[in-house]
């Protein structure tokens, strides 16, 4: 199998690319390599996979479509599609900083999203899969969120930039028959994470003594999932499935303030906490069905 992996370089796309090599597929990873946070984090990643011999990279942004369709017509072979799969991990990601500035989310999110979609359909690739998120549901959703309660009140451009994509998706399934997983992350952890995340932040900020900013009271609830299981999870989700909604969570939603407990007591040091106003991006809780 050929997988085309977009955000290659990325926190997630970096694990489920490491599980299809190691699974002995071929692997075409695509990413910008933009400064979103320390770029020596992504270099770092990208230099594990070209260890492997069937992972090839190019340095590519999906939002410039004229530069995205080439790197599927030179990897055509005769009549055969040029990819077996589609995964597009590759994303701006955080709510807040959506806030600041929009349009670089919606170009990342949904137009390049839209860009792979006819790339896809035009060579043909028969299994596409997003990178969504739990930020879909916004603030009303009954928790635990289902995956066919409504989504229709994003309370961020982040949000709503991934619903847009979503609904694309849909579209490209109908008119054409892609076959599609929609994948919504919940507050995915773990080893070489992203330094914008809060439990990297968190467990920095205590081990250097540095100050905890908490935008609330703490009591926020997020359903923290491992990095393992969400990259076993999306490669579990490339087999065939016409359309489908999956939540990538752990089912387990932790507060806030008990997240820095565990964090002091495995450091044996007191974090500093400083509080400030909730951001109305910002949901109150996650909870994966």
């Amino acid at each position: 199998m050929t997988v085309l992996v977009t955000g290659c370089a990325g926190f997630i796309g970096f694990q489920v690319c490491r599980i299809l090599l190691d699974d002995g597929q071929r692997v075409e990873g695509l990413d910008n390599l933009n400064d979103a946070y320390d770029i020596r984090l992504k270099e770092w990643r990208l230099r594990e996979l070209k260890s492997y011999s069937k992972f090839r990279f190019r340095k590519l942004d999906i939002s410039d479509y004229a530069a995205l369709r080439t790197v599927f017509a030179s990897n055509e072979e005769g009549e055969s599609p040029p990819f077996d799969s589609v995964v597009n991990l590759g994303a701006r990601a955080g709510v807040q900083q959506s806030v600041a500035d929009p349009w670089l989310y919606y170009q990342a999110n949904t137009v390049g999203t839209l860009n792979l979609l006819e790339a896809s359909r035009e060579f043909e690739v028969k299994k596409f899969l997003l990178a969504s998120t739990s930020s879909v549901y916004g603030a009303d959703t009954p928790r635990p969120f289902k995956e066919d309660s409504e989504t229709n009140r994003p309370l961020s451009p982040y949000a709503a930039s991934k619903k847009a994509a979503e609904t694309l998706l849909y579209t490209y399934h109908h008119l054409y028959g892609l076959d599609v997983s929609v994948l919504r992350y919940f507050t995915v952890y773990g080893p070489s994470g992203r330094p914008d995340m809060s439990i990297f932040k968190f467990v920095r900020a205590v081990a250097e003594g540095q100050t905890i900013t908490i935008f609330g009271d703490g009591r926020q609830e997020r359903d923290f999932t491992y990095v393992d299981d969400v990259g076993r999870g999306t490669v579990a989700a490339l087999k065939p499935l016409g359309y489908q909604v999956i939540n990538l969570g752990a089912g387990r939603p932790v507060v806030l303030a008990e997240v820095i407990s565990i964090i002091e007591k495995c450091l044996k040091r007191r974090a500093r906490i400083a509080y400030a106003p909730s951001h109305p991006a910002d949901v109150q809780a996650t909870w994966a069905d």
